[in-house]
């Protein structure tokens, strides 16, 4: 059997690949969660898998202990095998901000997703908007920083002023 990897790259002191079953060995949370979905009408499921949050903390993301609350600025992007993609905060799976439980489903209904890969599963999304299944890519970015952001103009001087 093949088993689907997942690559964790980016601002990481521990860059690393993972299959479900090294995922298997962080905490399992389970949640059951139901979609609302336009075309199919409500789903149910029930998904096992870590926190986000627990994973990518172990790769080391390369916060600046320096720079207070840097961890703020750091944004998550995972894409799927379907050619899905979803942008999460890090302050969304932080504890210490939002503490959102966001999931690397291992199973779903019981079924392990050892071929499939793991799927994102954010059970407080209203119908499963930045669900993702057969997680290959997570990438963890703080490259962005205020330094690369453009300088306001000075109202009055060729900017359009806010009423």
């Amino acid at each position: 059997m093949t088993l689907a990897q997942l690559d964790l790259t980016g601002d990481l002191a521990r860059p690393t690949r993972l299959t479900v079953p090294d995922l298997s060995n962080w905490p399992l949370h389970r949640v059951r969660v139901s979609f609302e979905c336009a075309t199919s009408g409500t789903q149910e499921h029930r998904f096992a898998g870590p926190r986000l949050y627990d994973v990518l903390s172990s790769a080391g993301p390369g916060f600046d202990p320096v720079r207070r609350k840097d961890r703020l600025r750091f944004l998550i992007a995972v894409s799927g095998t379907d050619g899905h993609h979803a942008l999460l905060s890090w302050a969304e799976i932080d504890p210490d901000f939002a503490h959102a439980l966001v999931l690397l489903a291992v199973s779903i209904d019981d079924t392990p997703l050892d071929r499939a890969g793991p799927q994102l599963v954010l059970p407080q999304d209203r119908c499963g908007a930045r669900h993702i299944s057969g997680i290959r890519a997570i990438r963890v970015d703080g490259a962005y920083g205020a330094a690369s952001w453009p300088v306001p103009a000075t109202p009055g001087r060729g900017s359009a002023e806010v009423r």
